[in-house]
Order: C-alpha cells, then sequence, then structure tokens
C-alpha cells in the first residue's frame, strides 16, 4: 500500500466524494467529524492540517487526516477536540494503522476516540467506551416510550422538574438556530466559567478552537453546520448546546446552563426538547458521545458505538517519550494517596496542551493557568 501526504487544498472535488461516501458506508453516516468539512474547517483555523492518502494497485482507498507531528507524535484532526478520529477508507480490513503512523513521519499516535470496526489493536487500547446513540428513526414519540418502559422513574423525575419550570417560570420551550449568536454567546459565557470554576483547560479560549466554532455556527442550515439549540423557562434562558449536524446525524458536543436553574436539570430538558424536535430538521440519530462520567446517557441510549482511547507506539523519539512517561505514571503508583495521581494528570494535561496548541509558549501558558497541584 502506498502513502502520500499532501494537503487539504490537495484533495480534489473526485476525492471529496469519495471520502463522504466511505465516511458513510451503506447511506448511514459513522459521525460528521468524518465527513471531509469537518477537516476543511479546522484547516482554516490551524496551518498544521495533513492528510494521508492511501493508493492500492493506483487506486484511493483512504484517508487519514491529521495534524502535523510535533516531537514525533501525530494526532487526528480535532484532537482532542474531536468526538471521533480514526481513518476513513474504503475498506478497513487490510489496513495497518502502525504504517499509516510511519506515513506521517511520528513514531507514536495519540487518540481519544478512534473508530475501529475491525476491533481495534489491543496494545494500543487503553480503554474502551461507547458513544451514546438516541435512535429517532420510528419518531419521538416511539423512542419516548421505549425508554420511559425501563427507566420509568427518571423520566417521572424529568417530567416533575418541567412541570415546577413552568410553575415558576411560564412555558418551557427549546428552539433549534441561532441567528443572532446571543444564545452562542451566552454558552461561551457560561462554559469559560464552568472550565475556571473546576480548573479545567479554557478550550474556548484557544483561537482556532473558537474560529473553528465561530465558522461551524455562520454555516447553520447547510447539510454539514453547527446547530445551536437552547432551552427556555418563559422569556429565561436556561440552557444552550451546540453541536455539530450532517446529514441525519446531530453529534452533542458543548452543552451549558445558568447554574441557578440547576434544580430543574435543564441539561436534560434541552435534550428532550432536541429529540421531539428533531424531525423538523431531519434528524434521526443523535449522537450523546462518549459515557464518560456523564451518568444520565444509560437512560438515553438506543445503542452505543464503541471508540477506544490509548496510543500506537511504533519505535522513535515520539514513542520513547509516551513510554517515559507512562513509565513515571506506574511507579508513582507505590506513592501514598494523591501524591500517586500527579504523574498521570501531568500528563494527561501535558498531553492535552501539546494538542490544543502547537506553539510550545502557549502550551506552557495553558498548562500553567489549568494545573492545580
Amino acid at each position: 500500500m502506498r502513502a502520500r501526504i499532501v494537503s487539504i487544498e490537495d484533495i480534489t472535488p473526485d476525492m471529496i466524494v469519495k471520502w463522504n461516501q466511505w465516511a458513510a458506508p451503506n447511506g448511514h453516516l459513522i459521525s460528521p467529524y468524518f465527513r471531509f468539512e469537518f477537516a476543511e474547517v479546522v484547516s482554516r483555523a490551524r496551518s498544521d492540517v495533513r492528510v494521508v492518502v492511501l493508493e492500492q494497485d493506483d487506486e484511493l482507498v483512504g484517508f487519514f487526516p491529521h495534524h502535523h507531528p510535533q516531537g514525533g507524535v501525530v494526532r487526528p484532526i480535532g484532537a482532542p477536540m474531536s468526538d471521533y478520529q480514526g481513518v476513513i477508507a474504503r475498506d478497513y480490513t487490510d489496513l495497518d494503522p502502525a504504517e499509516i503512523v510511519r506515513s506521517t513521519g511520528a513514531s507514536a499516535c495519540i487518540f481519544e476516540n478512534w473508530y475501529c470496526p475491525q476491533g481495534g489493536d489491543p496494545s494500543a487500547r487503553r480503554g474502551r467506551e461507547g458513544s451514546v446513540i438516541v435512535d429517532l428513526r420510528a419518531g419521538a414519540e416511539s423512542y419516548f416510550e421505549c425508554q420511559r418502559a425501563v427507566f420509568k422513574d427518571h423520566f417521572k423525575k424529568t417530567a416533575r422538574r418541567k412541570r415546577a419550570a413552568e410553575r415558576d417560570f411560564g412555558p418551557v420551550r427549546v428552539e433549534l438556530g441561532d441567528a443572532s449568536g446571543d444564545r452562542f454567546e451566552a454558552l461561551l459565557d457560561w462554559k469559560q466559567t464552568q472550565y475556571r470554576q473546576t480548573q479545567k483547560l479554557n478550550v474556548l479560549g484557544i483561537d482556532w478552537v473558537r474560529t473553528v466554532l465561530d465558522d461551524l455556527r455562520r454555516r447553520e442550515g447547510q447539510d454539514f453546520s453547527g446547530l445551536t439549540a437552547s432551552l427556555w423557562f418563559g422569556d429565561t434562558l436556561a440552557a444552550v448546546e451546540f453541536g455539530l449536524v450532517a446529514g441525519e446525524v446531530y453529534h452533542s458536543w458543548f452543552p451549558a446552563y445558568d447554574p441557578k436553574m440547576s434544580k430543574y436539570s435543564p441539561g436534560l430538558l434541552l435534550l428532550h426538547g432536541l429529540f421531539e424536535q428533531a424531525h423538523t430538521r431531519d434528524l434521526a440519530r443523535i449522537d450523546l458521545g462518549g459515557g464518560g462520567g456523564a451518568h444520565y446517557k444509560k437512560y438515553y441510549s438506543s445503542y452505543e458505538v464503541p471508540l477506544d482511547h490509548g496510543r500506537l507506539l511504533t519505535g522513535g523519539l515520539g514513542a520513547a517519550k509516551v513510554r517515559t512517561w507512562e513509565i513515571a505514571e506506574s511507579a508513582a503508583g507505590i506513592m501514598p494517596g494523591k501524591i500517586a495521581e500527579i504523574p498521570g494528570r501531568l500528563r494527561r494535561r501535558w498531553s492535552q496542551a501539546c494538542a490544543f496548541e502547537p506553539q510550545l509558549f502557549s502550551r506552557l501558558g495553558n498548562m500553567a493557568a489549568s494545573i492545580s497541584l
């Protein structure tokens, strides 16, 4: 198999057609993150986007969009912000991920949500979790009926909180779309406050991330775009979510709500309204992303798409760096109490900072701003 590295500008219209066809095998889109347009939008915000073009017997067979390796480490396009990562291919059977990583000039690939239809590489996998899918093909009413039959108490509790919000503020409604951008700005304020309070990396304060989100928001109404959904209690804005739309799929991405409204479960009420109105945007599938710490997702899952997180090492400087961190983290496990957690936390923070910031100075600034030992 032959692999060559090109820029986004080198991807021809015919190649784009194949890219998007392979991202939707049998007409069933894997994820909006796998569309060519996602890589294109990121490339407008970052100058380090490259694509591995895979060919077999002079025929095009796949693409791997990524960021140019830093320190021998390569990351998939948009990582770690992208909720699906991997190769977009005609057939995954004969693909060698290690060979693809080496073709980029790297010796290690760090990934968070690797799509692996052939089962993945156990030696590279550090964990696996399912991206939770809400299947609305039969309609929202049928979907809710099925979920209530299994999780009756949860849906009763959510209905009570909706009635309480209506009693205290007025009618509860969800609106799709945000022509003015005002609701999107409210989301940014709430989310960045949350990042500061939890001492997490403020990804929304990173220039290229904001550029990507602004670009996607301005595309609203196109086949590939961002979509802002807002929850209102009477005339009061209670919650906002910004997600990614392609074809019949909506992927939940950045949710936030007014902390003063937390007792009403505004995030769940926003989801319910989104499910109910999905048909107005011809959406048949809502992807809630990985389960992680969001225990509420179990109440809404129709099924899950397994995604791996881990690293693939092929030998070389980048691989040696990753192994050094892992050895330090393992050795610290014998230390008492929270001290044992420090190397792991440092590794995760540094890895995140490296992924979000190509420049060393910016990495160090974000690391210092986000970490608290």
